[in-house]
């Protein structure tokens, strides 16, 4: 076969939700198809390295299964039978029902939900425009963000940190709580460049032994949900043998001899008991990051995705605090640079256009509220339509029964805009087809980094696809909206949300293709004081100021919460009955349900899977490769054993998030996740499910 001829290289940007949001050089090959995807090399945070995923994007863009004309639902939910309908009938009908059902049952019965499936603002976020102009029920956002994002703000007061370039800087790297390798590998290019050009060190934290500790000089490897516990034992170390710089903390923090005292009792011995690591692992780690003035934590989403998350996010956190590490070029602590953007986004989300003070229903509660759940539906009446954009929660949520069982509610009527036939899809009345982010205009910003970049459309869309911005609209005008907001075109919404946020003018930012929105040095370092009022880190976190800043609504008692950074023990402990602790981490050839119709993906993953420990499997009579039962009260799941002694004991693994119809019985790994909010403002413990595991029938 001849290699196609590339007719010129184009400037673009990942869309999917992950924090490197990369530069891409895009081969064009015409108007309708792409080549292969690199990564940009004169980014230089992405520095010409992408994950192999993305490389592949022709694969989505091309594939043959992508939908492109709108579907009509006629016959059982989930059945798949469907007839074609014209874009004009599609909006018709939608408008219709949305009409009817909020004269009937009031404009709260209709939730619009969305969540990552692309980054780009105008494309994910214009949803709310149509929700506040209608006065629909509001959205809580909490599945990914909602437990790591208050754990940062309640140490720091903010939610920014230090240029991850300055990995590269440094002279030990902590890669907390992410599997970069698999998630965000331009982490691991920084990272090893320090390791290469300056000898450091580099420390993995994580469950299991995962292809980014591979890498490590050191690597810890936590039972799940303990990550505060080795977090204050690290500190408890730090003070006794005198490397905590407490002339920082003098100037810098809130320490004092209270929380002091609260340390003295947490000893590596209590904290070995709890974590599963050695006393000697403990102090080995909280020397080498106290004899290392420059220590870079990279904290990351996957040890907060436990109901004590937030706690443990703060604890960890705390560590750079103690040593003073913020102090030095290559030192200090990131997460996201979410908080940082200083974005007008009013064009997007229109809140001058909000109708009334509907509720807001938590996303991560979808299964209860589609159920019936009074409480997570705030007293309110029952949902009776939605639109969904960007994601798929009948695999993504968690409580996947209880999201299925509502979404297959005959009196619920689902409207799915997609690219593909997802699960979600699978039981909606109507179906949209979607573009992808080649194919319309957008910007992006990078949580994982400074850069805010502009991704231009490139190549034209296929059959009769729409974008996210153009189905708003276009619903929005049917059904009686008359604002200029609707009438908007994507590239014009970019230009005029850059104008009013002072980025400058789009003609021009469109040559080099970003804004960069670096913070000078000092400021990102904190080093002339932290983000809250007093200018002091917070040992003591601040939830109240937090939930003050982001909006946070609480789901638990403040009195409840610790006092100090702490290991908070409120975990889906293994008990007898469900002797195993389950996480589902992501997988190398996935992100979240994306990439899991493609085919290169599918090769690298193969089926679903979970890894368990050698002597866990003899115990269940489990041989590698058997099929093998997990089940808690929630449901149960089949998946195929993979032996591992890189966890352990009591530990259980499930790589990526695999079509529902992948597994054996049709139930995906979420059957087994809780919906529960977690404290202390909501949020996905993804990773936090105690399970009873046996050989297969």
């Amino acid at each position: 076969m001849n290699k196609p001829i590339v007719a010129r290289i184009a400037r673009s940007v990942c869309p999917h939700d992950c924090p490197s949001a990369c530069a891409l050089d895009v081969e064009i090959i015409d108007d309708h198809t792409i080549g292969r995807v690199r990564g940009a090399k004169d980014d230089p945070y992405t520095a010409g390295v992408i994950c192999e995923k993305v490389a592949r994007y022709a694969e989505r863009v091309h594939h043959p299964d992508r939908l492109t004309h709108p579907l009509r639902r006629i016959g059982p939910k989930g059945a798949g039978q469907w007839a074609p309908i014209s874009w004009d009938e599609a909006l018709d009908e939608i408008a219709a029902k949305f009409t009817a059902i909020e004269a009937e049952h009031g404009a709260e019965a209709i939730w619009p939900y969305y969540y990552a499936g692309t980054m780009g603002h105008v494309h994910r976020d214009g949803i709310d425009r149509l929700r506040a102009a209608k006065g629909y029920s509001n959205q809580y956002d909490t599945i990914c963000t909602g437990t790591a994002w208050p754990g940062y703000i309640a140490g720091t007061g903010m939610l920014g940190g230090v240029n991850p370039e300055q990995m590269a800087e440094s002279d030990c790297v902590v890669i907390w709580g992410t599997n970069a390798v698999h998630t965000q590998v331009n982490v691991m290019t920084h990272a090893m460049r320090a390791k290469k050009e300056r000898s450091a060190k580099i420390v993995v934290i994580d469950i299991y032994r995962t292809a980014t500790m591979a890498q490590a000089d050191l690597g810890l490897i936590v039972r799940p949900g303990t990550d505060g516990a080795l977090a204050v034992a690290v500190m408890h170390v730090l003070l006794r043998d005198n490397l905590a710089d407490r002339a920082y903390m003098e100037k810098y923090t809130d320490f004092g001899p209270d929380f002091e005292a609260h340390l003295a009792t947490k000893t590596p011995e209590w904290a070995a008991e709890i974590t599963g690591l050695t006393t000697t692992e403990i102090e080995a780690f909280a020397h080498l990051v106290g004899t290392t003035p420059r220590s870079y934590f990279r904290l990351g989403y996957g040890f907060t995705r436990q109901r004590n998350g937030a706690t443990a996010m703060h604890a960890a956190l705390c560590i750079p605090a103690m040593t003073g590490a913020w102090q030095h070029r290559g030192g200090g602590a990131f997460h996201s640079n979410s908080g940082t953007w200083a974005l007008d986004k009013s064009r997007i989300t229109g809140p001058h256009l909000q109708k009334g003070n509907p509720r807001e229903l938590d996303m991560s509660e979808i299964g209860p509220i589609l159920t019936g759940d009074a409480k997570a539906l705030k007293g309110g009446g029952p949902v009776k339509a939605m639109i969904v954009q960007n994601t798929n929660p009948a695999s993504v949520a968690p409580n996947q029964n209880l999201t299925r069982q509502g979404f297959a509610r005959e009196d619920l009527f689902l409207v799915v805009h997609e690219q593909f036939m997802t699960e979600t899809a699978e039981m909606a009345d109507i179906v949209l087809p979607a573009t992808m982010f080649l194919e319309h205009n957008d910007y992006y910003t990078r949580g994982g980094h400074t850069r805010v970049l502009y991704g231009p459309k490139l190549i034209e869309r296929p059959g009769q696809t729409w974008s996210n911005h153009e189905v708003i609209n276009a619903l929005a005008l049917r059904l009686g909206l008359d604002d200029d907001i609707f009438r908007t075109k994507d590239r014009d919404v970019v230009a005029e949300t850059f104008r009013r946020s002072n980025y400058g003018n789009l003609d021009e930012i469109e040559k080099v293709g970003f804004v960069d929105r670096e913070r000078p040095d000092d400021v990102a370092r904190f080093a002339a004081g932290f983000a809250w009022p007093d200018k002091r880190f917070r040992f003591a976190p601040n939830w109240q100021g937090t939930a003050d800043k982001k909006g946070y609504l609480w789901t638990c008692d403040p009195a409840d919460m610790p006092r100090f950074a702490d290991h908070w023990d409120i975990i889906e402990n293994a008990t007898t009955e469900h002797p195993f602790r389950l996480a589902t981490s992501p997988a190398r050839g996935f992100l979240n349900s994306t990439f899991n119709e493609t085919p290169g993906s599918q090769r690298r993953e193969g089926p679903p899977s979970v890894f368990i420990h050698p002597d866990d499997a003899a115990a269940n009579a489990i041989a590698d490769g058997d099929y093998a039962t997990l089940g808690n009260h929630r449901g149960s799941v089949d998946l195929i054993a993979r032996i591992s002694t890189g966890m352990s004991l009591g530990v259980l693994v499930a790589e990526g998030l695999h079509p529902n119809k992948a597994h054996r019985r049709g139930q995906g790994i979420n059957t087994l996740t809780s919906a529960a909010p977690a404290p202390p403002f909501g949020g996905a413990s993804f990773h936090d499910a105690a399970v009873w595991i046996r050989k297969a029938d």
